[in-house]
């Protein structure tokens, strides 16, 4: 057990060096700061005194280097545009998105999980072919297009709720729904799989011929054979989560995370985008990381097979 959590532990840190080193190349080819934070009439002798205050004008692998020192140092530099804390301006919108985020794994778990559960053991009946019709309507529209439709719908038509802000918490229903529904179908249709799959297994037939009564099968044999691919999805929502807010808070002039994120890249805002990217990665990695250690708890066969 101790190789397999080490091993994990060793994967994460790899990839999370491999994204802040990737965010880093990345933010330095896509355009110099100077030029948008001081404005194409600005005399070259003040870009060149900006990039050198900034660090700028060394080579990019000199700048890698104290980038990576600083950050082992709890350093996540200083915004280029709002000369504070890169940490402290992202630690600031962190609520706001757990405002939608939060409420959105919710949704997604209380009714994607027990929809897919429902439509497997009732195959072929009406509600499965709905719950299978509209898993797939709700993964397959884009969150942007889902969010600009509910707008319409709810906002301008109807008039019965707010467009964007964060004012009340009616202001985040529309938000968190337009999050939700495409994991809600992802969550239902893996679920029904995964259901479909273990109830076809001779261990389900010989639970049934014992004399079990069929919700003690459900719930003591089948539901925990199909928590594997089921913990799997979950997982990777959780760490993704923040990423996948970037877009509806921009739709919805939500004050959080993602809206920061969208801003600070227009404004080649490097400390802020690189801290960001990076407090993205540890959360997917971090998730990931429970997901591979729930699996050696569900499953002894994976933890001895990678412990081998």
């Amino acid at each position: 057990m101790i190789s397999f959590v080490l091993t994990r532990l060793l994967r994460a840190i790899i990839t999370i060096l491999a994204v802040v080193t990737f965010a880093f190349v990345v933010l330095r080819m896509s355009g110099d700061p100077a030029q948008v934070m001081l404005g194409p009439d600005v005399p070259q002798d003040v870009i060149d005194a900006f990039r050198k205050a900034w660090g700028l004008d060394q080579p990019v692998w000199v700048q890698y280097l104290a980038y990576l020192k600083s950050i082992f140092t709890g350093d996540f530099g200083v915004s280029m545009r709002d000369k504070a804390s890169a940490l402290d301006l992202v630690l600031e919108r962190v609520p706001a998105t757990l405002q939608l985020t939060i409420p959105a794994l919710i949704l997604k778990l209380v009714i994607g999980i027990p929809a897919g559960i429902y439509a497997a053991l009732h195959r072929q009946s009406f509600a499965d072919r709905g719950v299978i019709l509209l898993a797939i309507l709700g993964f397959t529209i884009p969150s942007f297009v889902m969010g600009l439709i509910l707008v319409l719908v709810f906002s301008i038509i109807l008039g019965v709720l707010p467009s964007g802000g964060q004012d009340t918490w009616v202001h985040g229903i529309l938000p968190t729904i337009t999050m939700s529904i495409g994991g809600i179908g992802i969550l239902a249709r893996f679920s029904r799989s995964a259901m479909i799959e273990v109830m076809g297994q001779p261990f389900i037939r010989t639970a049934s011929a014992k004399g079990l009564k069929w919700r003690d099968v459900v719930w003591s044999h089948a539901l925990p054979n199909a928590a594997v691919p089921i913990v799997t999805i979950v997982g990777f929502m959780v760490g993704s989560l923040i990423a996948g807010a970037v877009v509806v808070e921009s739709i919805f002039s939500w004050p959080g995370i993602g809206r920061l994120l969208i801003v600070s890249v227009s404004n080649r805002d490097l400390a802020v985008v690189q801290c960001i990217l990076l407090v993205i990665a540890a959360t997917m990695v971090v998730s990931n990381l429970i997901v591979d250690l729930l699996y050696g708890w569900l499953d002894p066969r994976l933890r001895s097979r990678a412990a081998h």
